[in-house]
Order: structure tokens, then C-alpha cells, then sequence
């Protein structure tokens, strides 16, 4: 199909519909399990010099996961990786909810962090494989499903801990819904748009330190925005009530505004990308970004502050679905479309990196500092993803606005493995 006005093939919107749901989710999954730390810390007894152990494994299983993924799609698909590893993330979540000792807890995180890494890289893949089947950004809305599902999953958390329901009761219900219903999706995931090649994923993931090189610039982007993201994610509550003199009932919505501005964002996103192009909407997603840590740290008052982390939503957005995509097309570009998938993987990883390093790096900064001073560092680090915006742009065309691809119509060929 090469008419540029005809929609995609039927084959191509039934996966499209099925990744969203995945990438949903998956949202109310990992915000089921980060808005209960707490409630878990109490039920398993676990000490506040422990517990940052506990936190730090699972994105360091997560990254251990993506890697074991870059070379798992070498041999199946990663439709299949998805298929599997969503549910073990599920029943991994319920295991957490339904445990009793420390060592069931370790058992129910690592498995967690192991899968959450497979499922994260596999639906990415697909994602980036689809947005080149389809010739025009849809890589957002993907996220846009991720941010509502998050949304969903943090309101399912208020309501337990509301009602002082156990973890499990909470979370039987939410796993009992989205396993099946994924698992009945998954029959409509697409693999790789279509288009193969058997080679390329070895040969990105495999050439060493000059096949990784490339991939360091968007490698760096991935860090600071997840960076950026774990700091209004960990900080928000305490920088609004301990630094801006907020109640301790407005400190909890910064980061409820950030989750649904986020969302607005990813979901005309895609528009943006279609009519401006990939780098200009990364370039002023990190402009809004900064503008919005500066916002944080010169406030004088807890309403400037929530501006601050409105703007934060609206600029972070943009950034980790359009890596991702750029990531796909520079693989592409560079060893075919079966490289795509190596490239997704690899560049997973730096999610974790990010996540890890930005809450320790922000509470060292403001203990040893000032917490205004600290939320400099990450408006530095957003800044700087405008030095390799040039990486984003699309060559030689910008998906959409008159400069759309041919479709992909072939879709049969996925469950060939890439």
C-alpha cells in the first residue's frame, strides 16, 4: 500500500491498539507498585537503611533484563518476549501484594525488575517497528497509553491505602483484568513492521565498541530525562512542603499535575512531530523542561512551584518516546531493519541508568547544598540534549506534513522472528 491518503492495513491497526493496551498496562502495574512502598515496607518489616537496597535492585534487574532481551530477539520475536514477560510482571506485582516474609519479597522484586526490563525493551521494539510500518509518528500515543495507565494505576493506590485494603486485595483485582486481557491482545502484536533482517541485530549489537558508539549521544538524552523524571517522581512532595511552605495536602499534587501534563503532552505529541519534525519537538521539549526546573527552583511560593512541574510535564514528554524512535531509525539507516530491535535494547538500559542516579544525585546535592540549587542540575543535564538534536532528525523525511513514507503492508512475515 503506497497511496499516502489510505489508512494502514487492518493488521497494522490491531497491533497498534494491542501495544497501547500493553504500554497501559504496564502504567498501572509499576504505579501500583512505587505508590505502595510504604504499605510494602510495612508488611514486610522492612528497615529504612534497607530499603533503598530493595528499590535499587529492581531497575538494576530491569537493566540486566533489557540486555538479556538484546540477545533473546535474536532468536524469536520480540512479540513473543512481550507475550510472556507481561504476564511474569503481573503475577510478579501480586507476589509482592501477597507475601509474607523478606525473602518472598526478594524473590517477587527480582522477578519484577527481570521482566519489567524484557516487557520495557520488548514493547519498545515493537513500537519503533510499528511507527515505520505506519510512516508517521505514532511513538507517544504508545507513551500517552503508558502516562493514563499510570494515572489509573496511582488512583487504584490512593483508593487501597484510603480504604486500608491489603496489598493483595488491592492488586488481585487489577491482575485478574489485565492478564487475560493481555494476554488476549498479544495475539495482534505485529513484529517488526513487516520488514526483516536477519543479520542486523547481531551485526548492531554485535560490531563492539564501534557498532555501540553511535548510540551514545541518544544513550545520554534517555539518562537526563529519566533523571529529570525520577526527580519529580522522589522530590516533588518534600521540595514543595519543605522548601515552598506548601500543606502537606498540596505537596501530593505536583506530581499528579506532572503525570497528567504529561499525558496531554504525549497525546498531541505525535501531531507535533508530524508537522515540525522530530528534533524541533525535542528541542523545545527540553527548552520547556529547563524553563520548568528554573521555574521549581526560583519559586518564591508553592502555586509558582506547581507551574514549575506543569511545565515539567509538558517538556519531559517528548523526550523518551522520540529517543527511542530516533534509536530505531539511526539502526536502521545504519544495518537494516532487523537492527532496530538491538538498538531499542541497548538503549533501554540508560532508562535505569537515569532513574538510578537522579534521586541520589538531587538528595546528596540539597543535603550538602540546597534543594533550589539542586534542581539546577538536572535543568543542566536537560539542556544538554539539545547539543544532539540533530540526532532526532528524520532522513530524508519528517513523518507527515507532506513528507510521509510509503506504507508497509506485508505484516505476515513477524512471527518469522528478526
Amino acid at each position: 500500500m503506497t497511496d499516502g491518503m489510505a489508512g494502514p492495513p487492518a493488521e497494522l491497526r490491531r497491533g497498534r491498539a494491542a501495544l497501547a493496551f500493553s504500554f497501559l498496562a504496564q502504567g498501572v502495574a509499576f504505579a501500583l507498585l512505587v505508590t505502595r512502598i510504604p504499605a510494602i515496607q510495612d508488611r514486610y518489616g522492612v528497615s529504612d537503611a534497607l530499603l533503598p537496597a530493595f528499590l535499587a535492585a529492581v531497575p538494576v534487574l530491569a537493566g540486566a533484563g533489557s540486555v538479556l532481551t538484546e540477545r533473546l530477539v535474536r532468536r524469536v520475536p520480540p512479540s513473543r518476549v512481550l507475550r510472556w514477560s507481561q504476564p511474569v510482571v503481573l503475577l510478579a506485582l501480586l507476589g509482592v501484594g501477597a507475601g509474607e516474609r523478606m525473602a518472598e519479597l526478594g524473590v517477587a522484586l527480582a522477578a519484577f525488575g527481570l521482566a519489567v526490563g524484557a516487557l520495557d525493551a520488548s514493547m519498545n521494539m515493537l513500537g519503533v517497528s510499528l511507527q515505520r510500518a505506519y510512516g508517521r509518528s505514532i511513538m507517544l500515543s504508545f507513551h500517552a497509553a503508558y502516562s493514563l495507565g499510570g494515572i489509573a494505576g496511582a488512583s487504584l493506590a490512593w483508593a487501597g491505602a484510603h480504604w486500608h485494603l491489603a496489598l493483595w486485595v488491592s492488586y488481585l483485582p487489577v491482575v485478574l483484568v489485565l492478564l487475560p486481557a493481555a494476554l488476549a491482545g498479544s495475539r495482534w502484536y505485529v513484529d517488526g513492521g513487516g520488514e526483516t533482517s536477519p543479520g542486523g541485530a547481531a551485526e548492531a549489537g554485535g560490531a563492539g565498541g564501534a557498532g555501540f558508539r553511535w548510540l551514545l549521544p541518544l544513550c545520554l538524552v534517555m539518562s537526563f530525562a529519566y533523571i529529570g523524571d525520577s526527580t519529580v517522581s522522589n522530590w516533588s512532595a518534600k521540595y514543595l512542603q519543605d522548601v515552598l511552605g506548601s500543606s502537606e495536602q498540596l505537596a501530593t499534587v505536583p506530581y499528579n499535575v506532572y503525570m497528567v501534563t504529561t499525558l496531554l503532552g504525549r497525546a498531541i505529541g505525535d501531531r507535533g512531530v508530524r508537522r515540525f519534525g522530530a528534533a524541533a519537538v525535542v528541542r523545545g521539549g527540553a527548552l520547556v523542561a529547563a524553563a520548568g526546573f528554573a521555574v521549581v527552583a526560583g519559586a518564591p511560593g508553592p502555586w509558582a512551584g506547581m507551574l514549575g512541574f506543569t511545565l515539567l510535564g509538558l517538556g519531559l514528554c517528548v523526550l523518551v518516546p522520540q529517543t527511542f524512535a530516533a534509536a530505531g531509525r539511526l539502526a536502521v539507516e545504519r544495518y537494516g531493519p532487523g537492527a532496530s530491535d538491538a538498538a531499542v535494547a541497548r538503549l533501554n538500559v540508560f532508562n535505569y541508568v537515569g532513574f538510578l542516579i537522579g534521586s541520589p544525585l538531587v538528595g546528596a546535592l540539597g543535603d550538602t547544598w540546597s534543594y533550589r540549587g539542586a534542581m539546577l542540575v538536572p535543568m543542566v543535564l536537560v539542556l544538554v540534549t539539545l547539543v544532539y538534536a540533530r540526532s532526532f532528525a528524520a532522513q530524508p523525511d519528517r513523518y507527515g506534513g507532506g513528507h510521509e513514507r510509503p506504507r508497509t503492508a506485508d505484516v505476515g512475515r513477524g512471527s518469522n522472528g528478526l
